[in-house]
């Protein structure tokens, strides 16, 4: 047995002839011009870095309605939020996300907001075609997810994370926490939002709706029928529910009504 086949033996020669099916050298030829067979294993190196930036590229995006005839939910098939979730009413709060920032840059898009595996996309209303959108909708979210880019910037994060039970509640508030993370909030999200607590007075539960909820036109009946009636059921103290929102919620949704009365009259 020569010293070259004594050094790459058996083995490594059926495993060449089986990853260079065409190259018909000699075994000997290995140890004598190496650099033969190494520009075949780098193209095989970048075939399987292109096989692989194609897959990425190629995310398989679903979408799924939502109550609100507006919102329209997209799963990615992947984690979105790795804590809580982020509303982004308007493109003046989207500065903390580079992702939010795209997508209000697509004609149509009137708010963004960000759930545990899914992306709730509401458009201004009826006239603005879903057909004409997704497309960018798809685009945008595939490559942001294969640029590897932080979802939110730290710096500048301020994520509405549920409230959880603290030590100075009572039982009253510990349980309405409960009941709202445990049985509310997992329903809600199914539908594209989401449901924050906010306080207690005076047998009052104050709730924060977000995503396609804060803009659906059956919000009212399900806080009224479904969220109210599930926590009195559980709690006699619970005398009602009261929906709040941030002053800049409300000034940017006025705004918006003005700007939509001018749009009319011209």
């Amino acid at each position: 047995m020569s010293a070259s086949r004594a050094l790459l033996g058996v083995g490594s020669k059926r495993i060449i002839r089986s990853l260079f099916p065409i190259v018909r050298a000699p075994v000997r030829n290995l140890v004598a011009f190496p650099s033969q067979f190494i520009q075949p294993k780098l193209g095989l190196l970048r075939g399987i870095q292109a096989l692989r930036t194609t897959i990425v590229r190629t995310m398989f995006i679903q979408t799924q309605d939502t109550p609100n005839p507006n919102s329209l939910k997209f799963l990615p098939g992947r984690q979105v939020m790795e804590q809580g979730t982020a509303d982004f009413p308007t493109i003046e709060k989207a500065g903390r996300s580079p992702l939010a920032r795209l997508l209000f840059k697509i004609e149509g898009v009137k708010s963004v907001f960000f759930g545990p595996d899914f992306i709730t996309i509401t458009r201004i209303d009826e006239d603005c075609d879903w057909k004409v959108m997704k497309p960018e909708i798809y685009a945008i979210i595939m490559d942001f997810f294969a640029s590897n880019l932080p979802l939110i910037n730290e710096e500048k994060d301020k994520t509405e994370v549920a409230a959880g039970a603290e030590e100075e509640d009572d039982d009253t508030v510990a349980m309405i926490k409960e009941l709202i993370e445990t049985r509310i909030r997992p329903t809600v999200q199914e539908d594209g939002g989401d449901i924050i607590y906010k306080g207690f007075v005076d047998g009052i539960v104050k709730l924060k709706l977000q995503g396609s909820c804060s803009t659906c036109p059956s919000s009212v009946v399900t806080l009224k029928s479904g969220v109210q009636n599930m926590l009195q059921f559980y709690i006699p103290e619970v005398m009602g529910i009261e929906e709040v929102k941030d002053e800049l919620d409300d000034l940017a949704q006025t705004e918006f009504e003005n700007l939509e009365k001018k749009l009319g009259e011209t």
